[in-house]
């Protein structure tokens, strides 16, 4: 692992940071504008040539997480850029959603969907607004170290390999890639590398009757979904589709890929291709049995996977099912999570899916290794149990995450000891009208249940 001090032995340093951010995804996105908002000089590096991760480069076109049932649980930079969303024309903003309406058990929430294509626009001007510096189709090559404290990365991209020095670093890759090459303990719990959660490679369908779609029975859905799995035509027990703005397409959910460890460069490049022959299946069976897309047009398909679990670091505090369930307090709380918890079988076609009676808190030891300086990790890397990450890995509570990471770093970046940061964060939080901790939630104006409409 190079050394800052060992100039002869690592790539020229390009540049220095404040707060240097490994991921430009939900929370990489949202924690490169909040350092950078908090006086931080900041970069993001992303491997993807746009910003969003999973809502854009793998298509999932909808933000779950603002909402617990009809209390909205999160606010601050997060609900900003819903609403810079809905001013460019990328959504129409808060739906009412069946979530698995085909499943045994689905979950009626309140969802945000949109058009990942402008959300890739408005997540650039984001950050330009804000005067980040952003790298993208750059990879993480390894971190920079020095006795014990990140001190920067060395990437790679058609520039060649350099480094970039930073104070704090932001792991908000996902895969915990930084903190895992830091050194840092990571959970591998309860499953093997082939039992994790099964991924899913998103696709988009042009010439859709939306509504007639939605106008169809719930126990018929279900119908044609077993008799699709029965069929073999469909991977799972889901007709699951987010609706753009004008309801003609539908970004489907629909694929399901078992067995692949999306950390292994092989079986993640086999899972692409599997997705796409499970595609080449669900097409004819939609276009044949379900109403509204008789005349289906394939008008995108995902150029990234959609991964649910990998790494997640075992940071000072692990999240707990128990936590949700019981909605722990806790004084370094910098999050709400809203749930739905939600995890698919690892093998076959159905999913455990509850909803938390109440937000639930997150603090902000789990986002802190125990044993490096100078890191935090964001997004669906937290330390937490399976099942806890399964209603903590939402976009909108990563999106929240991310913002109290950027607080955090900005503050590290400029001397402030991690042991005795979590008032601060709070803080500055609530000053951006962030929603914290469960009390926070009253001070905000709620929207009427009657005011979010349904899809």
């Amino acid at each position: 692992m190079p050394s800052l001090d060992h100039g002869a032995e690592r790539p020229p340093i390009v540049a220095r940071y404040d707060v240097l951010v490994a991921g430009g995804g939900a929370s990489g996105l949202v924690a490169a504008a909040s350092a950078a908002r908090a006086g931080a000089r900041v970069a993001v590096v992303e491997r993807a040539g746009c910003l969003g991760g999973t809502a854009t480069a793998s298509m999932v076109a909808q933000w779950l997480g603002f909402f617990n049932r009809d209390t909205r649980v999160v606010g601050g930079l997060p609900l900003e850029l819903t609403e810079r969303v809905c001013q460019a024309g990328g959504s129409e903003g808060f739906r009412r959603y069946t979530l698995g309406e085909a499943l045994k058990n689905p979950l009626p929430l309140v969802n945000f969907p949109f058009n990942p294509e402008i959300v890739k626009i408005v997540a650039d001007e984001l950050l330009a607004d804000a005067g980040v510096d952003v790298l993208l189709h750059t990879q993480v090559a390894e971190p920079v170290m020095e006795a014990g404290r990140v001190r920067g990365l060395v990437i790679q991209n058609v520039s060649g390999r350099s480094a970039v020095a930073a104070e704090t670093l932001i792991d908000a890759t996902g895969d915990a890639a930084v903190a895992h090459a830091c050194g840092v303990a990571c959970a591998d719990p309860d499953f093997d590398r082939h039992g994790r959660q099964p991924c899913t490679l998103v696709f988009r369908l042009s010439n859709i009757d939306v509504r007639r779609f939605r106008a169809v029975p719930r126990d018929e859905k279900r119908a044609l979904a077993l008799e699709g799995v029965r069929r073999g035509d469909l991977p799972w027990e889901s007709l699951s589709f987010c609706s753009t703005p004008g309801d003609t397409d539908a970004i489907s959910l629909m694929s399901r890929i078992h067995g692949i460890d999306a950390l292994d460069g092989t079986e993640a490049s086999r899972a692409m291709a599997v997705g796409r022959q499970q595609i080449k299946r669900i097409l004819p069976f939609l276009r044949a049995n379900v109403p509204g897309f008789e005349r289906a047009v394939l008008s995108g398909i995902a150029e990234q996977l959609g991964v649910r679990e990998t790494r997640r670091i075992v940071g000072r505090y692990t999240l707990r099912a128990e936590d949700i369930r019981g909605r722990v307090r806790f004084d370094d709380s910098i999050a709400l999570g809203a749930g739905p918890v939600d995890v698919h079988d690892e093998k076959g076609t159905g999913v455990s899916l509850w909803m938390p009676d109440g937000p639930f808190e997150i603090p902000l030891r789990t986002m802190l290794p125990t044993d490096v300086h100078g890191l935090v990790v964001t997004g669906r890397a937290i330390s937490a149990t399976r099942e806890a990450n399964g209603g903590a890995r939402h976009m909108a509570t990563a999106m929240a995450l991310g913002e109290a990471a950027g607080v955090c770093a900005a503050l590290v970046a400029k001397g402030r000891d991690l042991a005795d940061i979590a008032a601060d964060v709070r803080a500055a939080l609530r000053s951006r009208g962030a929603l914290v901790a469960a009390e926070d939630v009253a001070r905000v104006a709620q929207p009427e249940p009657e005011s979010i409409p349904a899809i």
